[in-house]
């Protein structure tokens, strides 16, 4: 070893790699960003996955906090001041997907089938309000639940909003060879900046999946809200792949919106090979719309809920 140097080991780009399991079903969690990396049930992707050794693209699995999407020109005010982000989607003008996707989370909790991670974040430029973020891994026979909490461990209320970048896995294959179901009456419309421009009712469109249709090479990169809801509160959208597997996403209520991308802009290996199904609990630019933003006082904490599974 040369004087003044020191061997390091060397680290994965997503960080450490927790894995659980119960039975048949196998999740993997990752240190950089909290998020998921992959989800199988018997050697069959239901989220599909990025490589170990490489770094997360397109923010596959990722929490979204403090904000899911995009923030215009990464401004906003809140309670009487303006504050300015870092535009982390420079091409747009927009600052995208929170703060959270690049910082390190830590096991605070773990057993065989569950894992918590846990972040804590601090009063920064452009969102100078402070939240512990816990994320709840679990599987089971039923398949896997994500429940993200967060905790205002500040002295002042802030904005808030939640969402995870998960993609539903074809099996082999492109998403164009599959069907779709997803219950949404409503499409969220967008400008060059995928902005809010307004919406539509998806009756007659390209865009209406309430019942099972062909996906075929549509392009889509667009929220959608009043979704369908069983009785149990949730709204799914299923996957049907050519191997007569079914990727199936779940959101509670906690979840009024859901985003859906088709990968179009990923590299030409990753292009289409899985469906972005990303809860969201406010729309694109909720922080200056305000609609469905959550504000958080000092102690309060709010709780949000999807699963997978594959049938």
């Amino acid at each position: 070893m040369r004087s003044g140097y020191r061997s390091v080991m060397s680290v994965r780009p997503s960080g450490e790699q927790v894995e659980i399991r119960s039975g048949a079903h196998v999740a993997t969690v990752v240190e950089v960003g909290g998020g998921i990396r992959a989800y199988d049930v018997d050697g069959r992707s239901v989220l599909h996955p990025y490589d170990v050794d490489a770094m997360v693209d397109a923010a596959h699995g990722a929490v979204l906090v403090p904000w899911p999407n995009r923030l215009a020109d990464g401004t906003y005010r809140f309670a009487g001041r303006d504050h300015q982000l870092a535009l982390t989607e420079p091409a747009r003008h927009n600052a995208i997907h929170g703060l959270l996707r690049w910082r390190p989370f830590r096991v605070s909790e773990r057993d065989p089938d569950r894992v918590v991670m846990t972040t804590r974040l601090f009063p920064m430029t452009g969102y100078p309000f402070a939240l512990q973020v816990d994320v709840e891994y679990s599987v089971a026979e039923d398949g896997l639940v994500v429940t993200t909490s967060a905790t205002n461990i500040g002295e002042e209320a802030c904005p808030y909003g939640c969402g995870q970048h998960p993609y539903l896995s074809p099996g082999n294959g492109l998403i164009d060879d599959c069907t779709l179901i997803l219950p949404a009456a409503t499409r969220l419309l967008t400008g060059d900046r995928q902005l809010p421009a307004g919406q539509e009712p998806v009756d007659g469109t390209p865009f209406d999946f309430r019942s099972p249709r062909a996906l075929g090479d549509l392009e889509v990169d667009h929220a959608f809200a009043d979704l369908l809801r069983g009785s149990d509160g949730r709204a799914t959208v299923e996957l049907h792949g050519t191997d007569g597997r079914t990727a199936r996403l779940w959101q509670d209520e906690s979840y009024p919106l859901i985003q859906v991308f088709t990968a179009d802009a990923l590299a030409p290996d990753r292009r289409r090979r899985g469906l972005g199904v990303e809860p969201m609990s406010c729309p694109p630019d909720g922080f200056n719309s305000g609609e469905h933003l959550i504000v958080l006082e000092p102690g309060e904490s709010v709780q949000h809920r999807w699963g997978a599974t594959l049938a």
